[in-house]
Protein backbone atom coordinates (compact mmCIF):
# COMPACT_ATOMS: atom_id res chain seq x y z
CA UNK A 1 0.00 0.00 0.00
CA UNK A 2 1.62 3.19 -0.93
CA UNK A 3 1.25 6.98 0.44
CA UNK A 4 -0.88 9.13 -1.67
CA UNK A 5 -0.96 13.07 -2.22
CA UNK A 6 -4.33 14.79 -2.15
CA UNK A 7 -4.91 16.51 -5.15
CA UNK A 8 -7.22 19.88 -5.79
CA UNK A 9 -8.35 21.51 -9.04
CA UNK A 10 -10.65 24.46 -8.68
CA UNK A 11 -12.24 25.64 -11.70
CA UNK A 12 -15.23 28.29 -11.95
CA UNK A 13 -17.49 25.07 -13.23
CA UNK A 14 -16.33 22.57 -11.37
CA UNK A 15 -13.88 21.48 -8.48
CA UNK A 16 -12.02 18.00 -8.76
CA UNK A 17 -10.21 16.08 -6.14
CA UNK A 18 -7.86 12.56 -6.71
CA UNK A 19 -5.98 10.47 -4.59
CA UNK A 20 -2.67 10.58 -6.32
CA UNK A 21 0.21 7.74 -6.42
CA UNK A 22 3.93 8.56 -6.04
CA UNK A 23 4.20 7.47 -10.00
CA UNK A 24 1.45 10.07 -10.96
CA UNK A 25 -1.58 7.32 -10.87
CA UNK A 26 -4.65 9.00 -10.34
CA UNK A 27 -6.11 6.22 -7.84
CA UNK A 28 -9.39 7.68 -7.09
CA UNK A 29 -11.05 11.08 -9.12
CA UNK A 30 -14.38 12.69 -7.80
CA UNK A 31 -15.96 15.91 -8.91
CA UNK A 32 -18.42 18.51 -7.70
CA UNK A 33 -20.09 21.10 -9.60
CA UNK A 34 -18.77 24.55 -8.37
CA UNK A 35 -21.03 26.21 -6.32
CA UNK A 36 -22.97 29.17 -8.01
CA UNK A 37 -23.50 31.18 -4.84
CA UNK A 38 -22.27 34.59 -3.60
CA UNK A 39 -21.76 33.42 -0.26
CA UNK A 40 -17.84 31.71 0.41
CA UNK A 41 -19.27 29.59 2.79
CA UNK A 42 -21.68 27.84 0.33
CA UNK A 43 -18.45 27.61 -2.43
CA UNK A 44 -16.31 25.77 0.10
CA UNK A 45 -18.84 23.05 1.35
CA UNK A 46 -18.55 20.79 -1.21
CA UNK A 47 -14.63 21.26 -1.30
CA UNK A 48 -13.95 20.51 1.92
CA UNK A 49 -16.09 17.54 1.61
CA UNK A 50 -14.65 16.24 -0.85
CA UNK A 51 -11.23 16.56 0.90
CA UNK A 52 -13.03 14.90 3.98
CA UNK A 53 -13.97 11.62 1.74
CA UNK A 54 -11.08 10.72 0.05
CA UNK A 55 -8.78 11.12 3.24
CA UNK A 56 -11.64 8.75 4.72
CA UNK A 57 -11.01 7.26 1.87
CA UNK A 58 -7.10 6.69 1.70
CA UNK A 59 -7.13 6.67 5.67
CA UNK A 60 -5.64 9.84 7.35
CA UNK A 61 -1.90 7.94 7.93
CA UNK A 62 -1.70 7.55 3.92
CA UNK A 63 -1.97 11.13 2.86
CA UNK A 64 1.37 12.71 2.91
CA UNK A 65 0.38 16.25 1.60
CA UNK A 66 -2.21 18.14 -0.03
CA UNK A 67 -1.65 20.21 -3.65
CA UNK A 68 -4.19 22.28 -5.00
CA UNK A 69 -4.34 24.00 -7.78
CA UNK A 70 -6.89 27.02 -8.55
CA UNK A 71 -8.28 28.95 -11.15
CA UNK A 72 -6.43 33.09 -10.27
CA UNK A 73 -5.21 34.95 -9.48
CA UNK A 74 -4.01 33.55 -6.21
CA UNK A 75 -2.29 35.20 -3.56
CA UNK A 76 1.42 34.98 -2.29
CA UNK A 77 2.32 34.47 0.24
CA UNK A 78 -0.75 33.92 2.37
CA UNK A 79 -2.16 31.54 0.18
CA UNK A 80 -5.35 33.12 -0.37
CA UNK A 81 -7.40 33.36 -3.86
CA UNK A 82 -9.88 35.18 -5.79
CA UNK A 83 -10.70 33.47 -8.95
CA UNK A 84 -12.21 35.66 -11.89
CA UNK A 85 -14.74 33.14 -12.48
CA UNK A 86 -15.93 32.31 -8.86
CA UNK A 87 -17.37 35.95 -7.61
CA UNK A 88 -17.60 34.87 -3.82
CA UNK A 89 -14.01 33.99 -3.14
CA UNK A 90 -11.91 37.50 -2.91
CA UNK A 91 -8.95 36.54 -1.10
CA UNK A 92 -10.58 33.49 0.61
CA UNK A 93 -8.16 31.79 3.25
CA UNK A 94 -7.63 28.68 0.81
CA UNK A 95 -4.13 26.91 2.28
CA UNK A 96 -5.49 27.79 5.54
CA UNK A 97 -8.96 26.16 5.13
CA UNK A 98 -7.08 23.34 3.53
CA UNK A 99 -4.12 22.85 6.12
CA UNK A 100 -7.51 22.94 8.93
CA UNK A 101 -8.54 20.08 7.21
CA UNK A 102 -5.40 17.88 6.70
CA UNK A 103 -3.37 18.97 9.69
CA UNK A 104 0.58 18.22 10.46
CA UNK A 105 1.08 17.42 6.30
CA UNK A 106 2.30 20.39 3.64
CA UNK A 107 -0.24 21.94 2.07
CA UNK A 108 0.69 23.47 -1.28
CA UNK A 109 -0.81 26.11 -4.10
CA UNK A 110 -0.52 26.92 -7.64
CA UNK A 111 -2.67 29.12 -9.82
CA UNK A 112 -3.97 26.28 -11.92
CA UNK A 113 -2.08 26.36 -15.48
CA UNK A 114 0.76 25.98 -13.46
CA UNK A 115 -0.57 22.50 -12.03
CA UNK A 116 -2.03 21.74 -15.96
CA UNK A 117 1.99 22.50 -17.00
CA UNK A 118 3.61 20.27 -14.10
CA UNK A 119 1.30 17.49 -14.78
CA UNK A 120 1.58 17.90 -18.27
CA UNK A 121 5.68 18.00 -18.05
CA UNK A 122 6.08 15.09 -15.25
CA UNK A 123 3.30 12.80 -16.96
CA UNK A 124 1.91 14.19 -20.20
CA UNK A 125 2.44 14.73 -23.12
CA UNK A 126 5.02 17.60 -22.09
CA UNK A 127 7.57 14.98 -20.87
CA UNK A 128 11.22 15.52 -22.45
CA UNK A 129 10.44 19.23 -23.10
CA UNK A 130 12.59 21.65 -21.32
CA UNK A 131 10.52 24.59 -22.12
CA UNK A 132 7.11 24.22 -22.18
CA UNK A 133 3.46 26.18 -22.29
CA UNK A 134 0.43 24.67 -21.18
CA UNK A 135 -3.19 26.15 -21.43
CA UNK A 136 -6.44 24.94 -20.10
CA UNK A 137 -9.30 26.27 -22.06
CA UNK A 138 -12.42 25.61 -20.02
CA UNK A 139 -15.11 28.51 -18.31
CA UNK A 140 -11.96 30.56 -18.44
CA UNK A 141 -8.13 30.44 -20.28
CA UNK A 142 -6.15 29.33 -17.98
CA UNK A 143 -1.57 28.69 -18.67
CA UNK A 144 1.54 27.40 -17.15
CA UNK A 145 5.69 27.82 -18.02
CA UNK A 146 7.84 25.39 -18.01
CA UNK A 147 11.37 26.63 -18.28
CA UNK A 148 14.83 24.84 -18.55
CA UNK A 149 12.33 21.96 -17.06
CA UNK A 150 11.27 23.64 -14.04
CA UNK A 151 7.88 25.45 -12.66
CA UNK A 152 7.83 29.52 -13.20
CA UNK A 153 5.24 30.68 -11.65
CA UNK A 154 6.91 34.36 -10.82
CA UNK A 155 6.48 36.30 -7.93
CA UNK A 156 2.83 36.38 -7.36
CA UNK A 157 2.28 32.81 -8.77
CA UNK A 158 0.46 34.32 -11.82
CA UNK A 159 3.15 33.64 -14.47
CA UNK A 160 1.92 32.12 -17.79
CA UNK A 161 -1.45 33.58 -17.26
CA UNK A 162 -2.23 33.51 -21.05
CA UNK A 163 -6.13 34.09 -20.73
CA UNK A 164 -5.42 37.74 -20.25
CA UNK A 165 -2.88 38.46 -22.90
CA UNK A 166 -4.13 40.90 -25.15
CA UNK A 167 -5.06 40.38 -28.47
CA UNK A 168 -7.38 42.71 -29.85
CA UNK A 169 -6.84 46.34 -28.73
CA UNK A 170 -10.55 47.13 -29.45
CA UNK A 171 -12.30 44.37 -28.16
CA UNK A 172 -14.75 42.98 -25.75
CA UNK A 173 -14.71 42.93 -22.33
CA UNK A 174 -12.99 40.42 -20.14
CA UNK A 175 -14.56 39.42 -17.11
CA UNK A 176 -10.81 40.80 -15.60
CA UNK A 177 -12.21 43.93 -16.20
CA UNK A 178 -9.72 44.39 -19.68
CA UNK A 179 -10.70 44.28 -22.70
CA UNK A 180 -10.10 42.27 -25.74
CA UNK A 181 -7.97 39.11 -23.61
CA UNK A 182 -7.17 35.70 -25.18
CA UNK A 183 -10.13 34.70 -22.63
CA UNK A 184 -12.66 36.79 -24.16
CA UNK A 185 -12.51 35.47 -26.90
CA UNK A 186 -11.76 31.79 -26.54
CA UNK A 187 -13.21 30.48 -22.88
CA UNK A 188 -16.41 28.21 -23.50
CA UNK A 189 -18.52 31.30 -22.07
CA UNK A 190 -17.62 33.84 -24.23
CA UNK A 191 -17.97 31.40 -27.46
CA UNK A 192 -21.27 30.86 -26.46
CA UNK A 193 -22.18 34.72 -25.89
CA UNK A 194 -20.86 35.78 -29.14
CA UNK A 195 -22.72 33.35 -31.59
CA UNK A 196 -25.77 33.31 -29.54
CA UNK A 197 -25.14 37.74 -30.17
CA UNK A 198 -24.64 36.61 -33.94
CA UNK A 199 -27.61 34.84 -34.36
CA UNK A 200 -27.03 30.90 -33.37
CA UNK A 201 -30.54 29.65 -31.98
CA UNK A 202 -29.58 26.98 -29.14
CA UNK A 203 -31.51 23.94 -29.11
CA UNK A 204 -31.44 24.75 -24.72
CA UNK A 205 -32.10 27.70 -22.66
CA UNK A 206 -28.62 28.29 -20.78
CA UNK A 207 -25.91 26.09 -23.99
CA UNK A 208 -22.76 25.62 -22.75
CA UNK A 209 -19.48 24.75 -25.23
CA UNK A 210 -20.67 21.05 -25.66
CA UNK A 211 -24.24 22.59 -27.60
CA UNK A 212 -21.91 25.10 -29.15
CA UNK A 213 -19.74 21.98 -30.29
CA UNK A 214 -22.68 20.16 -31.34
CA UNK A 215 -23.87 22.56 -33.71
CA UNK A 216 -20.71 23.94 -35.31
CA UNK A 217 -20.05 19.84 -36.14
CA UNK A 218 -23.58 20.33 -37.73
CA UNK A 219 -22.60 22.87 -39.85
CA UNK A 220 -24.53 26.16 -38.10
CA UNK A 221 -22.41 29.16 -39.09
CA UNK A 222 -22.29 31.35 -35.82
CA UNK A 223 -21.09 28.23 -34.13
CA UNK A 224 -18.39 27.00 -36.28
CA UNK A 225 -17.19 31.13 -36.57
CA UNK A 226 -17.28 31.17 -33.15
CA UNK A 227 -14.72 28.10 -33.20
CA UNK A 228 -12.70 29.83 -35.72
CA UNK A 229 -12.61 33.02 -34.11
CA UNK A 230 -11.47 31.60 -30.46
CA UNK A 231 -8.56 29.55 -32.29
CA UNK A 232 -7.62 32.55 -34.08
CA UNK A 233 -7.38 34.46 -30.62
CA UNK A 234 -5.67 31.71 -28.89
CA UNK A 235 -3.17 31.60 -31.38
CA UNK A 236 -2.46 35.04 -31.01
CA UNK A 237 -1.58 34.77 -27.56
CA UNK A 238 0.53 31.41 -28.15
CA UNK A 239 2.46 32.99 -30.73
CA UNK A 240 3.30 36.37 -28.13
CA UNK A 241 4.15 33.93 -25.33
CA UNK A 242 6.05 31.66 -27.41
CA UNK A 243 8.10 34.96 -28.48
CA UNK A 244 8.70 36.24 -24.83
CA UNK A 245 10.27 32.79 -24.24
CA UNK A 246 11.58 30.94 -26.35
CA UNK A 247 8.90 28.43 -26.16
CA UNK A 248 8.59 25.16 -28.88
CA UNK A 249 6.12 23.17 -27.53
CA UNK A 250 2.47 24.14 -26.59
CA UNK A 251 0.27 21.49 -24.93
CA UNK A 252 -3.51 22.60 -24.75
CA UNK A 253 -6.30 21.31 -22.48
CA UNK A 254 -9.89 21.77 -20.98
CA UNK A 255 -13.18 21.38 -21.89
CA UNK A 256 -13.16 23.64 -24.83
CA UNK A 257 -9.94 22.05 -26.31
CA UNK A 258 -11.94 18.61 -26.72
CA UNK A 259 -13.39 20.30 -29.31
CA UNK A 260 -9.92 19.71 -30.81
CA UNK A 261 -11.53 18.89 -34.04
CA UNK A 262 -13.05 22.42 -34.56
CA UNK A 263 -10.88 24.09 -32.36
CA UNK A 264 -7.33 22.88 -33.61
CA UNK A 265 -7.41 23.71 -37.22
CA UNK A 266 -7.80 27.49 -37.57
CA UNK A 267 -5.64 27.52 -34.29
CA UNK A 268 -3.08 25.85 -36.42
CA UNK A 269 -3.79 28.34 -39.70
CA UNK A 270 -3.27 31.58 -37.56
CA UNK A 271 0.21 30.36 -36.07
CA UNK A 272 1.79 29.47 -38.71
CA UNK A 273 0.47 32.81 -40.15
CA UNK A 274 1.90 34.64 -37.23
CA UNK A 275 4.85 32.44 -36.09
CA UNK A 276 7.10 33.64 -39.09
CA UNK A 277 10.63 34.26 -37.41
CA UNK A 278 12.62 31.32 -37.48
CA UNK A 279 12.96 30.73 -33.80
CA UNK A 280 9.07 30.01 -34.02
CA UNK A 281 9.26 27.41 -36.72
CA UNK A 282 9.72 24.58 -34.80
CA UNK A 283 6.59 25.04 -32.71
CA UNK A 284 4.23 22.60 -31.93
CA UNK A 285 0.93 22.44 -31.04
CA UNK A 286 -0.92 19.11 -29.03
CA UNK A 287 -3.64 18.34 -27.25
CA UNK A 288 -2.53 17.42 -23.50
CA UNK A 289 -2.28 14.04 -22.87
CA UNK A 290 -3.59 13.38 -18.92
CA UNK A 291 -7.55 15.15 -20.61
CA UNK A 292 -8.81 16.69 -17.21
CA UNK A 293 -6.50 14.77 -14.99
CA UNK A 294 -3.96 17.42 -15.69
CA UNK A 295 -4.44 19.82 -13.13
CA UNK A 296 -4.59 17.20 -10.46
CA UNK A 297 -2.01 15.25 -11.23
CA UNK A 298 0.27 18.74 -11.54
CA UNK A 299 -1.12 19.21 -7.92
CA UNK A 300 0.43 16.20 -6.57
CA UNK A 301 3.76 17.16 -7.90
CA UNK A 302 3.63 19.97 -5.63
CA UNK A 303 3.90 17.08 -3.46
CA UNK A 304 5.57 14.11 -4.70
CA UNK A 305 8.25 15.66 -7.24
CA UNK A 306 8.84 19.38 -5.23
CA UNK A 307 12.58 20.07 -6.27
CA UNK A 308 11.34 20.80 -10.08
CA UNK A 309 7.81 21.68 -9.66
CA UNK A 310 8.07 23.93 -6.43
CA UNK A 311 9.96 27.24 -6.02
CA UNK A 312 9.02 30.76 -6.02
CA UNK A 313 5.29 31.60 -7.21
CA UNK A 314 4.14 28.61 -5.41
CA UNK A 315 2.44 28.82 -1.64
CA UNK A 316 2.53 26.68 1.18
CA UNK A 317 2.03 25.73 4.71
CA UNK A 318 3.98 23.36 6.40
Amino acid sequence: MSDFALALDIGGTKVAAGLIAPDGTVADRRVRPTAASPDPETVWRPVAELVLELRAVAGPARVIGVGVGSAGPIHLPDGSISPVNIPAWRRFPLLERLAELVPGVPVRLAGDGSCAAAGEHWRGAGQGADDLLAIVVSTGVGGGLIQGGRLVAGPTGNAGHIGHVVVDLDGVPCPCGGRGCVEAMSSGPSMVEWALKEGWRAPVPAPTGVELAAAAREGDPYASQAFRRAGHALAAGIVSTAAIGDLSRVVIGGGVAAAHDLLFPPLRAAITEHARLGFLQGLTVTTAALGGAAGLVGAAALVLVPEAYVGRGVASLA
